[in-house]
């Protein structure tokens, strides 16, 4: 299977060079995600990238440090072997977590990296409806399914399964390995900026490319694209609809969701979580 996406990694960069006249020299633009972060919807906005510049889709699976059937962790190198399979234009996606031998990998010269993020409370919700209704291949189905109810679904996902140990702790153990992407070379977003001021999250996701020597077309072959077309391209690349995992994209829906005791459950289990990703400035919510 891998050897049939390399190959379609090739054919793509080669089709990609020949309708630009010229070779793919821009860098990665790779975009990590917190899961159930808007990871698609993000993507979207990369492979727009593609009509106004020198990129292309690598069409490479996510790299995610958890294999999905089993829900065990990958090896570190097989992880950084996904990564160095990347070439100048490409674009990726995945979870990587910031780690000491990844950050490297992806803070380096040639790489535009960004990461999304959405506020917890909306993505234990959005967890929920993806393991129990979407992904029916998710090692947690079956135990999703078997449960009574939304709500303990619901509490499943903020404590996680302590019987499982590491391989489902509770959101603040699943965000933390997350938290060392917060940092200046990386252009940080959240998902509510797409939905309540996408010109400027669009804006922030085109400078921070340009800094990493991505291009807008100019040149005699294709017509110069201007900075007022680039960001209508990037933002007619969004369709929500066209997403495998697409629900709602609602901003806030947590709060139709949670109960008292869920929010109790939650501040408990999050700490001072949502004050660090400035969600809230406090406990008081």
């Amino acid at each position: 299977m891998y050897s049939a996406k390399h190959l379609r990694h090739t054919l793509r960069r080669a089709l990609a060079a020949l309708r630009a006249r010229a070779p793919l020299t821009g860098p990665v633009l790779f975009a990590n995600s917190f899961p159930k972060s808007g990871t698609h919807l993000f993507t979207q906005v990369l492979q727009g990238m593609t009509k106004i510049g020198p990129a292309v889709d690598s069409g490479l699976p996510a790299v995610v440090m958890f294999d999905g059937p089993t829900g065990q962790p990958r090896p570190v190198n097989a992880i950084l072997s996904d990564l160095a399979r990347l070439r100048a234009g490409d674009i990726a996606y995945g979870h990587p977590h910031a780690t000491p031998e990844i950050i490297p990998a992806l803070c380096r010269e040639g790489v535009a990296l960004f990461f999304i993020y959405r506020d917890p409370r909306d993505v234990v919700v959005s967890h929920v409806h993806y393991v129990t209704e979407i992904e029916t291949n998710h090692v947690h189905h079956a135990y999703y399914r078997a449960l009574p109810d939304f709500d303990t679904r619901l509490k499943t996902s903020i404590l996680g399964r302590p019987e499982m140990g590491d391989l489902f702790p509770d959101i603040r153990a699943r965000f933390e390995p997350f938290l060392g992407w917060l940092r200046p070379e990386v252009c940080v977003l959240k998902f509510e900026d797409f939905i309540e001021n996408r010109d400027a999250a669009l804006e922030r996701v085109l400078a921070h490319a340009e800094r990493h020597g991505f291009t807008l077309y100019a040149s005699r072959f294709t017509p110069h694209v201007s900075r007022d077309i680039a960001l209508r391209t990037l933002s007619d690349s969004i369709n929500p609809q066209k997403s495998p995992t697409f629900r709602s994209g609602k901003v806030g829906g947590w709060r139709e969701k949670f109960s008292e005791e869920n929010k109790q459950l939650f501040k408990e289990v999050a700490g001072d979580l949502l004050v660090k990703l400035g969600y809230e400035k406090d406990f008081d919510w």
